[in-house]
């Protein structure tokens, strides 16, 4: 009896301790994150619109020969740099100097023909005088002497004809420049009627650098400075980025802006003037204009702020506490550190800013405490 009453009283006491523990459990509370997040304001920053261009040198001068003939010489190198007036071919020169031996020998025949012409004339005046020829016979002299006169200009022309001839021979550069390919060799018969050039001659001290821009993109330029001859004026110095993605040490002027839209392509031409010291730039080439342009009162959000789904950029809005997806439109800048928001956001809006990887719609957002 005893036995079971203090059995009793064990188990009493073991549910009283088990009821005073469970009413100290307390229910646990949901922690709400910290994250970071940002109120979004106008601020400026610059653009930089990025146009595919080629390069051209300031001169690139095909090289054709102006005589006929089997080539001799090849005096210079491919990618050779040359000096104005510098003998790039040599053409066969035997035909060019018989034939100007034969128009010198041309021209002193028609001298010798002119002086006995004169000394006919001359004669024949005195014997006009004292009646001993006729009239006829004076005017059959002088005829001759006019004659004789026309005759040595002509031989004198072919002279120097038969001389520029023979100089055209030694093709020369007209340019200081770069030598370009060489597709012909010694022995190869070359003339001015040939469809493909000697070589060609390009000026790299400054490259020509050509590029297009659509028809509205020049409205906008054209808005923003006022005029064609303003934006060439007051335009700031632009970059070029060379092929292997590097940026050109050296910046470029735009020069000029055609007034002319292509109809197929409804583009414009623009050219920009680069220089080219250390002459890595070759005519020829490709690269990609950048233009740089001042955006004043444009929403910047770190890159960190968006994420994409299916091509489609997103933030997450702070509203009532909780994150929104939100589709926005942006434009990387900054090297692609920062978005300028185009579409979906504006002044005052409260986003998030980090770990938006991590959020799903509806997530609590608690500002995390700097």
């Amino acid at each position: 009896m005893n036995r079971n009453v203090c059995k009793l009283k064990q188990m009493i006491v073991f549910i009283c301790c088990v009821i005073m523990v469970s009413c100290k459990t307390e229910k646990p509370t949901i922690q709400e994150a910290g994250y970071q997040v940002m109120t979004v304001k106008p601020a400026a920053r610059t653009l930089l619109n990025m146009y595919s261009a080629t390069i051209r040198g300031r001169q690139d001068i095909e090289i054709y020969p102006q005589v006929g003939g089997f080539l001799t010489q090849l005096c210079v190198q491919e990618g050779e740099q040359v000096k104005k007036g510098q003998t790039l071919f040599i053409i066969d020169q035997v035909g060019y100097r018989a034939a100007l031996q034969t128009a010198e020998a041309n021209v002193a025949v028609a001298e010798a023909q002119l002086a006995t012409a004169q000394l006919t004339y001359a004669s024949k005046q005195e014997l006009f005088k004292q009646n001993v020829v006729s009239e006829f016979d004076l005017s059959t002299a002088k005829n001759a002497l006019l004659a004789a006169e026309a005759q040595l200009a002509q031989m004198k022309a072919q002279e120097v004809n038969a001389r520029n001839n023979l100089s055209y021979t030694v093709v020369k550069s007209p340019v200081d420049g770069v030598v370009g390919t060489l597709p012909y060799r010694v022995g190869t018969l070359v003339g001015s009627a040939m469809s493909e050039p000697l070589t060609t001659v390009s000026d790299n001290s400054d490259m020509y650098v050509y590029f297009s821009m659509t028809e509205n993109q020049l409205l906008n330029l054209i808005r923003q400075y006022g005029s064609k001859e303003e934006a060439l004026k007051n335009m700031p110095e632009i970059n070029l980025q060379l092929t292997d993605k590097s940026a050109y040490s050296e910046k470029g002027k735009i020069e000029s802006i055609s007034g002319v839209i292509n109809r197929t392509t409804g583009t414009v031409s623009l050219r920009a003037i680069f220089p080219n010291p250390d002459e890595l730039l070759h005519s020829g080439g490709t690269g990609n204009v950048m233009i740089p342009s001042e955006q004043n009162g444009c929403i910047v959000i770190p890159q960190a702020a968006a994420f994409e789904i299916q091509d489609k950029s997103f933030v997450y809005k702070v509203v009532d506490g909780k994150a929104q997806s939100t589709p926005v439109r942006v434009t990387r800048v900054n090297g692609g550190k920062e978005y300028i928001v185009t579409e979906g956001l504006g002044e005052g809006d409260i986003i998030v800013t980090e770990g938006v990887g991590l959020l799903r719609e509806g997530t609590p957002i608690k500002a995390k405490q700097n």
